[in-house]
């Protein structure tokens, strides 16, 4: 079975209440439980943490190394600041799918700019809560086509 890690970054735990409008109304458990379901039908398995500190979500990463597949990541604000996270997922080198709830590139200037996507096999954005289910759709079909 296909393992993946799903990362939240900073402020992703107050989803349905954070600025509704940028990102809309559904909670970060009910994407957890959709990520969850949606795994299962594809065959794999997805283990879920959200973590508001730049270590955690690098200590994540590491720990992912020789037990995890993929990772699939949405980084928040990290993705524009952090060269930690970046130089993490290029150290264990698992295939990675970048997703953000709200379009970057329609929005302030600085968050044009990730570190994760040069990295990264894809990139997905804008379609809310949907990202979530693109990336994991692409990450595993990607898995699958490469035999990883």
């Amino acid at each position: 079975m296909i393992k993946i890690l799903v990362l939240h970054g900073p402020n992703l735990n107050l989803l349905g209440m954070r600025e509704p409008g940028i990102y809309g109304s559904v909670t970060l458990a009910e994407i957890n439980q959709k990520l969850q379901t949606a795994a299962t039908s594809l065959g794999a398995e997805v283990m879920c943490l959200q973590a508001n500190s730049e270590g955690a979500l690098v200590d994540a990463i590491h720990s992912a190394w020789g037990t995890q597949q993929g990772l699939l990541i949405n980084a928040g604000a990290y993705t524009h600041t952090s060269i930690a996270i970046r130089d993490a997922i290029a150290a264990v080198n698992i295939p990675t799918v970048e997703v953000h709830l709200s379009n970057i590139y329609r929005r302030e200037q600085f968050r044009h700019h990730s570190y994760i996507a040069p990295i990264a096999i894809g990139q997905i954005s804008g379609f809310g809560a949907e990202s979530y289910y693109l990336g994991l759709q692409a990450l595993v079909h990607h898995l699958q086509v490469t035999g990883i």
